[in-house]
């Protein structure tokens, strides 16, 4: 795929046409139709945002998270690549269903932000073409790359942030935290809404002030309208097996009811509604 920086965009005609093909300008630069590397798409109800959901899994991503449940989508070349348009014409089979439950579409991965050019495709038309609400799943560490035009298509940010430490978050994605607290300041200062989300992992996220450090962190954005505080789970361990891929969370338990509770507890106690 083609991601293009700093690219002229077509005015005049040119630029016509490319809006009422329904593209963003930034598709309508590569002058064909947008094309991106897609893992999966299917309809989910109650994790990926408000109602049942059209979600559009990308290929790809920067992270190598410890307790991923979908290492199959980490490196782009695995995935299908697929048009926006049969994105688009699959997920208009269900926008009435969609609509009726209060739903939208979401954008997840991998990183969808990998390949922002075709993210930004599919989030104008979701909402644009098919009326629908839009939700981007990321962790925020490519957020540099998501434009202004591109987040006016996004109705709702849902945002990881999985550790406050430091040294933890590099531990448990191979990366540094600052870019995604960049982006979290980026998002509240546009008024963006945001669904935080922060996986408790017993021995390694589990720390009380570690717990603090987000929930303080995100009480000051101001625009945090909800908080999965999500248990650690196995389940994706089969995969990362059949991928000869050493899951190293493997002798990890999941936390217990009490120390969920408790998790959930401390992001109440900054304001926070913790679910």
């Amino acid at each position: 795929m083609t991601v293009l920086f700093g690219s002229t965009l077509p005015v005049g005609p040119a630029a016509a046409v490319a809006v009422s093909a329904g593209r963003t300008p930034a598709a309508a630069a590569t002058q064909r139709p947008s094309e991106g590397s897609v893992h999966s798409w299917d309809l989910s109800t109650g994790v990926d945002g408000p109602g049942t959901r059209f979600v559009t899994f990308l290929s790809g991503c920067p992270l190598t998270c410890l307790y991923c449940h979908n290492p199959d989508t980490m490196r782009m070349r695995n995935g299908k690549r697929t048009s926006a348009d049969d994105v688009i014409a699959e997920a208009r089979k269900y926008t009435r269903f969609i609509s009726a439950s209060g739903g939208g579409a979401t954008i997840s991965g991998g990183e969808p932000l990998l390949q922002p050019v075709f993210a930004g495709e599919l989030l104008h038309r979701m909402k644009n073409d098919l009326g629908l609400h839009t939700a981007l799943d990321t962790s925020g560490f490519l957020g540099v790359r998501a434009t202004d035009a591109l987040l006016r298509d996004v109705d709702l940010v849902l945002l990881d942030i999985k550790s406050w430490d430091r040294e933890t978050y590099r531990k448990v994605t191979g990366r540094p935290l600052e870019p995604t607290l960049d982006f979290a300041r980026r998002l509240a200062d546009l008024g963006k809404e945001v669904h935080l989300r922060f996986v408790l992992v017993p021995g390694l996220t589990d720390a009380r002030e570690n717990v603090e450090g987000v929930a303080a962190f995100a009480s000051g954005l101001g625009n945090i309208s909800r908080v999965d505080v999500l248990p650690f789970h196995k389940l994706g361990e089969s995969k990362w097996e059949a991928l000869d891929m050493p899951f190293t969370l493997h002798d990890t338990p999941s936390p217990t009811g009490e120390q969920v509770a408790e998790a959930k507890a401390v992001f109440t106690a900054h304001g926070l509604r913790a679910v």
